[in-house]
């Protein structure tokens, strides 16, 4: 029974191709750590901090495409919930995804599904259509969590808390992001 992948389209199932379920899993595995280390990343801006996680997120959706982008954050999902120290400052439990922060972290499966297809079909390997899918994604974190965050607050003041507030600290993030796929192509092409 073949149980590797058909046709790798992102940076890492061309690096690690082919891609099975063992390799899978273990990527899966590890960009869940990245993206709990990256929330102890934090500058608190208010009741919502900046933390490293769409950084995390987005990246994870670009190298690992759609499907294991979103099973990785899903995976990030049930670890916090599940009381793991995976959410930021080193907490964890199902309360995370019922409170302020709720809506930014249940949108970080959607967004690396979004930011991975992009991928998938060569939007990674230029550093503006890489930006562009990674600003989509960030987009659905920030749209996510103002939603849930306008249920805490009022809508006018979770626009400001929630969105204003991050919007430089995410164009930094999604131009980091995107201009380290570029280079890995550019690296990969080199090895081969």
């Amino acid at each position: 029974m073949d149980t590797t992948y058909p046709k790798p389209a992102t940076l890492i199932g061309v690096a690690l191709a082919p891609l099975d379920w063992t390799r899978s899993v273990g990527l899966v595995l590890g960009f869940s750590l990245l993206t709990a280390a990256s929330a102890q990343l934090v500058i608190p801006v208010g009741p919502i901090p900046i933390t490293g996680q769409t950084f995390a997120v987005l990246l994870t959706g670009a190298l690992l495409g759609s499907r294991l982008g979103a099973i990785t954050m899903i995976v990030y999902l049930v670890e916090g919930a599940s009381g793991l120290p995976f959410f930021r400052g080193f907490s964890g439990g199902i309360p995370h995804l019922f409170g302020p922060s709720a809506g930014y972290l249940i949108a970080f499966p959607a967004a690396a599904f979004i930011t991975g297809a992009f991928a998938e079909h060569g939007w990674d390997k230029r550093f503006w259509s890489a930006a562009a899918a990674m600003a989509i994604g960030s987009i659905v974190i920030l749209f996510s969590g103002w939603a849930v965050l306008s249920q805490f607050m009022g809508p006018s003041a979770a626009f400001h808390a929630g969105i204003t507030r991050f919007i430089l600290g995410d164009i930094v993030k999604t131009l980091l992001a995107a201009a380290a796929l570029p280079i890995g192509w550019k690296l990969l092409k080199r090895k081969s």
